[in-house]
């Protein structure tokens, strides 16, 4: 793990220490993982519904009812997963969540109806809210300035993985199994991977395997963390957040980019089985396709921002080229739903979830760009992702009920290409310049 960290990390400055340590990348490609098994836990059931037929009859309205609740929970516990991460680290925080996640997505596989398959999502939503801002943290702590783009993209990257790797992975247990094992056997990764954060996870200062000439290094690059802290900054009070038009904005933004990105941790298998007539191997094999570009594609996006940066680029430029242009390119997704052949919607479809990653890449970067103290940080990735995923909240239903009423889905991802296109107009002309937030005397006492 730590020699595909070397190769995949940008390469090093010119002032950096040949004995220096690299284990700020073996920590974020574990975290990197965590996010694989938490979005494989998460999408796993989008892919085993249209295959769980015989023992629930769901109509598309019910299927976003239940994709629903999933958000329900994961949204509205954003707001305290936050506060809870820069309360507690990440050691504590991502393990602890993985153990609650791991344990409901076993229970999923005892479901017997409508309500049950209710019930299990929303307790799995509580359970995985603190992940990404966990990730943002840990990012924010372990990593300078300069790497803070391709080591975000690394553990988003997850939520591509964890999606592209549930369709072989459920499609084939289904096809030798049953739809129950799926459930089963993914809850029980996830719990050895929380065995294996606890044990490793410790910030840069702490950990024994970080030397001295890296713990600098990561310090004097713009790392986030405690010592370095204004200490009025740090002492801002978390509701005073919202009172910053970066924060809004930046929540707003986020909302956009996820009601097209929910399209396909949802209904994307469902379209391609029902739309385009996929049978079981053609969905595990090509559906995979636009998740794997994404993945590629968010690494690349990842890894020129850092150099752009490294190259004296602001901070401010580098990161809305990457989220307006991710944003206005993931609006092609309005175009799949009306091409005439299959190929061609699967095309679109990879362009469009390439282009949402490397908007992501940008997102997730923010946190610790304008955070006004260490202790911010998870707090601030908190607020953008709860005001995200209320379209996870609203995105399925809307499918759902558009699908339902119409016979097809090209109303609905007309929608989303729309809202995608607002999405990249708010974060080029409404989100001011990305930098620490400026405290007033006033407000941190």
């Amino acid at each position: 793990m730590t020699a595909l960290g070397s190769k995949l990390a940008p390469k090093s400055s010119p002032n950096m220490p040949r004995t220096m340590t690299r284990k700020r990348w073996m920590i974020i490609w574990l975290a990197f993982i965590g996010l694989s098994i938490n979005y494989l836990d998460r999408s796993s059931l989008s892919v085993a519904l249209p295959f769980m037929g015989k023992d629930f009859e769901l109509s598309a309205t019910q299927q976003g009812l239940i994709f629903a609740a999933f958000f329900w929970a994961y949204d509205f516990c954003q707001l305290a997963a936050g506060w809870y991460v820069d309360k507690v680290g990440p050691r504590k925080s991502f393990s602890l969540a993985a153990v609650w996640w791991s344990i409901f997505t076993m229970i999923t596989a005892m479901s017997t109806s409508f309500w049950s398959l209710f019930a299990a999502r929303f307790l799995l939503g509580v359970g995985e809210s603190p992940a990404p801002s966990t990730a943002a943290k840990v990012v924010a702590t372990w990593f300078p300035v300069r790497e803070r783009a391709f080591a975000t993209s690394i553990w988003d990257s997850g939520s591509r993985v964890g999606a592209v790797i549930a369709l072989p992975i459920v499609t084939l247990i289904v096809a030798f199994t049953s739809w129950h094992a799926v459930f089963i056997i993914i809850g029980i990764a996830g719990l050895v991977w929380a065995a294996v954060w606890w044990k490793t996870y410790r910030s840069p200062e702490e950990h024994p395997a970080a030397n001295a000439a890296e713990v600098s290094y990561i310090q004097e690059g713009g790392a986030r963390s405690e010592a370095s802290d204004d200490a009025g900054a740090a002492k801002l009070p978390w509701r005073s957040l919202f009172k910053y038009r970066t924060i809004l904005s930046m929540m707003f933004g986020f909302f956009c980019l996820n009601a097209a990105i929910y399209f396909f941790i949802t209904f994307f298998p469902s379209y391609l089985v029902k739309e385009r007539g996929f049978d079981l191997l053609k969905l595990g094999f090509f559906g995979a396709i636009p998740g794997i570009c994404a993945v590629a594609f968010g690494w690349l996006a990842g890894y020129v921002a850092d150099r752009a940066v490294q190259r004296g680029v602001s901070v401010t430029r580098v990161r809305k080229t990457a989220i307006a242009g991710g944003l206005i390119g993931g609006s092609v997704i309005m175009f799949a739903a009306v091409v005439p052949e299959a190929w061609m919607a699967l095309a679109l479809l990879s362009v469009a979830y390439s282009s949402l990653t490397v908007a992501a890449t940008g997102i997730w970067s923010l946190p610790a760009d304008v955070a006004p103290s260490s202790r911010h940080v998870g707090s601030i990735g908190g607020l953008q992702n709860f005001a995200s995923n209320l379209a996870g909240i609203f995105t399925p239903i809307l499918i759902g009920v558009l699908v339902d009423q119409t016979g097809s889905f090209v109303a609905p991802l007309a929608v989303i290409g729309i809202v995608s296109l607002i999405g990249a107009a708010n974060y080029l002309f409404i989100l001011g310049k990305i930098e620490p937030l400026k405290v007033p005397a006033a407000a941190s006492v």
